[in-house]
């Protein structure tokens, strides 16, 4: 019996008798686990962070990450022979803030800003689809959120799974991190769902039958860029001395997307550091920042209200954005002659390429000449500057 004893010790049986919670959350790592495996939806952040709630919660081996109480002042060979190597990860590459600078820069290599360059007037939609954050942090507050939960919250409407995440860790309490970034890459995850249904409430039929090219035809440009390429080098650059000059908090995000870019453009020269960003680093730091946030949530942290707070804040926050976005089209093409498909304004979000595609074939079933992705691709690649930028104006006010 006593070796029986033992051995029922060694499991994991009494802590989950003793913590029912744990079921849940085990249900929960499997409903993230099945929308990335089965349904695709943005599978390489969902598994990760599905599985690490598994390592959590159901796996036992003192994997869930422990709180900053039980942690103190101890360095990370401590931690980890404390509280196990996920542990060890988060305080070195989480709340140091520095993998999601590392996935940007990744993000930044794999983007085009051809097209925002050549429509630099629909960029000014990635700017107006920001307005849902500060209307979710307004409310938020009154809520009883503080202020720094609430951007981290708010944040969400950006549609921007690091800088949602990098924006918690600079501003919000430690237990609401996982519930950000879960609630932050599920709304992406779903944005063929959400765009339709707040096109379907705020867009007539006459205004999704807007042809841009037909307009482009009327209404050609007056200033064709000449070298392309010289300028698509010469935009990082000059994006990074703006930002670093306006809005210095926000250039760990800003600074590692346009130096990801400006290796992109250059070309072959740097071929391998294009290659190490956007594959190698990119791919490991979203391995350690999945599994690590996972790990976050354990039912003590995660089942409450606050964390049903923020799933319905944040889903909010992005239909408010997205809605910002069509709304600013409206009313420019109120005072212009040459009209944008408010489709446009709908992507100014941050989920690339996803949101210009949906757009794309919401524009293609109304009409099957009406080629929008090119146009809404200028809007989108805005937003993913947009969203940066406004964490950066959140962290520099409110830290």
């Amino acid at each position: 019996m006593e070796i029986l004893e033992r051995l029922y010790e060694m499991t994991a049986i009494g802590h989950f008798m003793a913590t029912p919670g744990t079921f849940i959350m085990i249900i929960v790592g499997a409903v993230l686990l099945y929308l990335g495996i089965v349904k695709e939806y943005e599978p390489l952040l969902l598994v990760p962070i599905g599985f690490g709630i598994l390592l959590a919660n159901a796996l036992g081996g003192n994997l869930a990450i422990a709180g900053p109480e039980a942690i103190g002042h101890k360095n990370l060979p401590e931690i980890a022979k404390e509280f196990g190597i996920l542990s060890y990860l988060y305080y070195a590459l989480i709340k140091t803030g520095l993998l999601p600078p590392l996935i940007f820069m990744g993000v930044g290599a794999l983007t085009d800003f051809g097209p925002m360059l050549r429509n630099l007037r629909l960029a000014f939609f990635g700017a107006a689809a920001q307005i849902g954050i500060f209307t979710v942090l307004i409310f938020a507050i009154l809520a009883g959120f503080s202020p720094q939960n609430a951007a981290a919250l708010g944040i969400i409407g950006g549609a921007d799974g690091p800088t949602a995440i990098y924006t918690a860790i600079m501003l919000a309490d430690a237990e609401l991190l996982g519930p950000i970034a879960v609630a932050a890459y599920s709304y992406m995850a779903l944005v063929p769902v959400i765009i339709p249904l707040v096109v379907r409430f705020t867009m007539s039929k006459k205004e999704l039958l807007i042809n841009m090219k037909e307009q482009d035809r009327l209404y050609p440009s007056k200033y064709p860029i000449k070298n392309l390429r010289a300028v698509k080098i010469l935009f990082p650059i000059m994006i990074a001395g703006v930002v670093a000059l306006l809005v210095p908090s926000a250039m760990p995000l800003i600074g590692m997307l346009v130096f990801g870019n400006l290796v992109k453009e250059i070309g072959t020269n740097v071929e391998r550091l294009k290659n190490a960003a956007s594959g190698t680093i990119m791919n490991v730091s979203t391995i350690f920042l999945g599994l690590t946030v996972g790990a976050t949530m354990t039912a003590d942290t995660f089942l409450n209200v606050t964390t049903l707070l923020i799933l319905v804040g944040g889903f909010v926050a992005f239909a408010i954005s997205i809605t910002g976005g069509i709304y600013a089209v409206k009313i420019y093409n109120l005072f212009s002659k040459k009209k944008i498909n408010p489709l446009v304004g709908a992507t100014g979000l941050s989920a690339v390429p996803m949101a210009a595609r949906v757009a794309n074939q919401i524009g293609l079933k109304h009409d099957p000449q009406n080629h929008l992705l090119y146009y809404a691709m200028a809007s989108n690649i805005s937003g993913v500057i947009g969203s940066a930028v406004a964490a950066g104006v959140l962290i520099s006010v409110l830290s």
